[in-house]
């Protein structure tokens, strides 16, 4: 099933549990499978209560966090350390210290491998092939797009997915690899104008292309950011919307959304509106679509891109709040995915999403080892202060 008949599948189930069967009867499938999902079922047979929206969002928020908690150590330090870092930045709570930690480790682990295994050319070549083979193996769209768009310049997998992910997070801390230097004249062999205005790779890799023309002017290297927005909207004019497939349209959201996330640094400063009034413009005359046609990881971005610029009280924030809100599995305690998976590390970035959306508490700037050196004062090896 497509992301868009998910949601109008998910928007008739929600209508369904508002009432209107009243006329008719409910068999007992159908109410067990509406009291899974956290419905208030009626004992008259002819009649189920309307889902459960009084809960607050903030508790919905609460609730999805208490299941994520409980089993933060057993995932994957990349999943772990996405989770408490933005919740850190959320929250300035020390218990997500040791999330951060890990994701410490794993940028300097990286960072070491490539410093002393991957950094000539010849060495790029090897690795970037074996990265791209994993695509070749896969048998979804987007990955076959990735593919096809990347076959031909595999060095990317290894200068904008890998090296500058790390690179920019250490940077985030306010820390820099041991042999930066050598990092960044790496960086420098390549021109990333080449990837950042290709249409066939804005097609395959949008939301990651905004991410990693950020991070090079993060750095102080090159700046391409202009020149990728001018290829994206060449690559999406909102007039062709309705010729492009779901996941298409997906990407060409979750790119906006990753335009201003990585403005903020993720989640660290505030935007102006008008700094990227195209986008939320595009927002607000489009937000119905969105919601028809995108996974809730994609909403909920969408209503934190307004939080980030200060606008709580704009509709488009209640419509998404409201939209994960009924998404929610209130037994399992997580947003599932569109197959109803309530497998947690698959949906971690889903749900952390879901969490800051529906209890936001602002941007900050943290933590970094001037203002939190506690935090730093076991770095792990390679890195140092920048």
């Amino acid at each position: 099933m497509g992301w868009g008949s998910s949601r109008l599948h998910r928007t008739a189930v929600y209508s369904l549990i508002a009432g209107v069967m009243a006329t008719s009867p409910v068999t007992w499938a159908d109410v067990h499978s509406l009291a899974e999902q956290g419905a208030t079922v009626s004992t008259d047979a002819t009649k189920v209560v309307s889902y459960d929206e009084s809960a607050g969002y903030q508790q919905d928020a609460e609730r999805i966090r208490q299941t994520y908690e409980s089993q933060l150590f057993t995932l994957p330090a990349f999943k772990m350390g996405h989770y408490g870092l933005r919740m850190y930045r959320q929250t300035q709570d020390p218990k997500y210290q040791a999330a951060i930690w890990s994701d410490m480790a794993r940028v300097a682990s990286r960072l070491n491998y490539f410093a002393t295994e991957v950094h000539t050319p010849e060495q790029i070549t090897a690795y970037s092939v074996k990265r791209l083979a994993r695509y070749d193996h896969k048998q979804d769209v987007r990955s076959d797009l990735r593919y096809e768009a990347t076959k031909d310049k595999p060095e990317y997998f290894y200068l904008g997915v890998d090296l500058l992910g790390s690179m920019a997070r250490a940077n985030e801390y306010g820390l820099k690899h041991r042999e930066d230097v050598k990092l960044r004249e790496v960086i420098r062999r390549y021109d990333f104008k080449q990837y950042a205005t290709d249409p066939e790779m804005i097609r395959a890799w949008a939301a990651q292309l905004a991410n990693q023309v950020y991070w090079l002017r993060q750095l102080g290297e090159q700046d391409v950011i202009d020149d990728f927005i001018a290829a994206f909207k060449e690559t999406y004019p909102d007039s062709q919307d309705n010729k492009l497939s779901d996941q298409q349209f997906m990407n060409k959201v979750y790119g906006l959304t990753h335009i201003v996330f990585a403005a903020t640094e993720y989640y660290q400063h505030p935007i102006k509106e008008s700094d990227y009034q195209w986008i939320y413009d595009y927002y607000r005359a489009n937000i119905d679509t969105i919601l028809e046609r995108s996974k809730e990881d994609v909403i909920a971005e969408v209503g934190i891109n307004f939080l980030l610029a200060g606008l709580e009280d704009d509709p488009v924030v209640e419509k998404t709040r409201r939209t994960i809100q009924r998404a929610l599995n209130r037994q399992a305690g997580i947003v599932p995915a569109v197959n109803g998976s309530t497998d947690l590390l698959d949906g971690e970035h889903r749900n952390v999403l879901a969490i800051m959306l529906l209890d936001w508490q602002g941007a900050h700037a943290v933590p970094t080892i001037q203002k939190q050196p506690e935090m730093f004062s076991g770095k792990p090896y390679g890195l140092i202060t920048k």
